[in-house]
């Protein structure tokens, strides 16, 4: 049994029904619309983000229909903000499959992330417990007050770590904490109970986006996008970050600026990259990750020992140690 398929066993089950609310809400009789969910599907995700609700929520209670409603509207927030996301960079891939922009057009993807934001409510609406409709409203606005928050600062002549952080806050954190919360409001877990699901997801958001920021540092094909592309959407993450804040060397900081302003070449990006990896940033950005990681897995110290323990635990292993 690999990895992830262990990470899942305590709520196999949950899964299946999970999977069957999912697809029905992405049943429509448009044929365009049909289409591109089809080509969705085909990315065959690791339902991670659902798996995560579940388990939270059976941390401590059991899973029940507003879990499972919860976990679906969040899972049609998300796939709508990576279209979106996509037509906001220009991206022609997502993990190594063609985008919706690419293969149809900037505004089928836009009117298909619209379809997913409304059937998110839709089935939000399905929990019947406001605190996690308010919830994931609030998600909403947070993941769009983040990319607007990026973008923003690209031309911002600072190098700021907490900038940085607040933007991964808002655009991946939120996302995490917002599952582990409201999986914890579903089984109406105590006030101390979802104040630790909260941070437990927000400090494992902070790893997953750390750990994806330093993909972009390294040749890694299966990982769908090539090395710098960050950079080349006038983006400075938390290795370079450091850095720029490291050093005095003016042509460093003249290069980071030209990549804020997408006007760096590729072969300046590649100096910016190889100066960062020469001078630490790399080890900078996996001790913050590690400090993170093991701020979350304190959370869950007074918690008694379980099957679903140990399945966060190695959730949260994972999104360190995963290589794409």
């Amino acid at each position: 049994m690999d990895r992830l398929s262990i990470i899942k066993q305590p709520v196999i089950d949950e899964l299946v029904e999970f999977k069957r609310i999912f697809n029905h809400s992405l049943t429509t009789s448009n044929p365009l619309l049909e289409e591109v969910i089809g080509h969705i599907r085909q990315r065959n995700g690791k339902m991670m983000r659902p798996v995560l609700v579940l388990l939270m929520a059976k941390l401590f209670g059991r899973v029940r229909h507003s879990t499972l409603h919860a976990a679906v509207a969040l899972e049609l927030l998300h796939t709508a903000s990576l279209l979106h996301d996509d037509v906001v960079d220009e991206s022609a891939q997502r993990r190594g499959q063609l985008s919706v922009n690419a293969l149809f057009n900037n505004k089928v993807a836009v009117l298909a992330g619209d379809f997913l934001l409304a059937s998110c409510l839709v089935i939000a609406g399905k929990t019947k417990d406001m605190d996690i409709i308010k919830q994931i409203s609030l998600l909403g606005q947070n993941l769009a007050e983040g990319e607007l928050l990026q973008l923003s600062t690209i031309s911002d002549p600072c190098f700021s770590e907490e900038v940085y952080l607040n933007i991964i806050r808002q655009k991946t954190a939120a996302l995490f904490s917002t599952c582990t919360q409201v999986a914890a409001l579903s089984v109406e877990a105590d006030a101390h109970q979802c104040t630790v699901a909260r941070l437990f997801g927000e400090y494992m958001g902070i790893c997953f986006q750390i750990r994806d920021d330093i993909f972009d540092y390294f040749d890694n094909a299966d990982i769908g996008k090539p090395t710098g592309n960050d950079m080349l959407e006038g983006k400075l993450t938390l290795p370079v970050i450091h850095v720029l804040n490291s050093t005095n060397m003016h042509w460093v900081r003249e290069i980071a600026i030209k990549v804020k302003n997408e006007n760096a070449t590729s072969g300046e990006i590649k100096e910016l990259i190889m100066f960062t990896k020469e001078n630490g940033g790399i080890e900078y950005a996996r001790k913050v990750m590690y400090d993170y990681h093991a701020k979350a897995a304190g959370l869950l110290h007074t918690v008694a020992n379980s099957p679903v323990k140990s399945s966060l635990l190695a959730y949260l292993d994972y999104v360190i140690d995963r290589d794409k």
